[in-house]
């Protein structure tokens, strides 16, 4: 990523509260703690990006109206990690019996869990090894199933627990087989 990234040392390690509060203070900012304690400070998206993950938000939400098996998350979203790392994918979902085990407390606050589903768009000022690395952060963590897209390669890897990343090369269609059952990304307007 082109994003600002600070090596907080040991004896600077934010907890949880402080990170909120910093966040809270900066919220012109998007910012993101990796597992490692490195403070992200992540640039804004140009049209495009921001186009393609109101496309991908759109037929999520779409979908998950019609079930209601989740709650959907968008990029503004951040998950406290079990690592310690707090992280906002570009889009993210969790079953509801985890959104409900959650108290109303834990729903105002960066929720903490890992999402069960999480798809991260390579934008222009991302480098792509720096996405995979948080996807595999998110794998670490508990995440079910994961998605990059890389809509300048027409690409796909997909994320699965105990698995090696599958990538896919011009696809049509993604499934979210049995953690977004009935769920089917249309590719054509994120690689347009």
């Amino acid at each position: 990523m082109n994003g600002l990234i600070l090596n907080l040392p040991p004896v600077l390690r934010l907890t949880d509260e402080q990170f909120e509060q910093l966040a809270a203070a900066n919220s012109d900012l998007r910012l993101e703690l990796t597992g490692k304690g490195e403070l992200i400070i992540m640039p804004p998206t140009g049209g495009e990006t921001g186009d393609r993950n109101f496309e991908l938000d759109g037929q999520l939400w779409f979908w998950n109206r019609q079930n209601r098996l989740g709650k959907a998350f968008d990029s503004s979203t951040g998950f406290r990690l079990p690592s310690g790392g707090t992280r906002s994918p570009d889009l993210a979902w969790i079953e509801m019996e985890r959104w409900e085990a959650l108290t109303p407390a834990q729903r105002k606050k960066f929720l903490p869990l890992c999402p069960d589903f999480a798809v991260e768009l390579v934008s222009e000022t991302d480098e792509v090894e720096d996405v995979r690395q948080k996807m595999q952060e998110y794998l670490q963590n508990g995440l079910r199933l994961g998605w990059l897209i890389n809509p300048k390669l027409r690409q796909v890897e997909i994320y699965r627990p105990n698995r090696d990343v599958e990538v896919l090369d011009s696809p049509a269609t993604l499934s979210g087989e049995d953690v977004l059952p009935g769920f089917v990304l249309d590719l054509e307007p994120i690689f347009s």
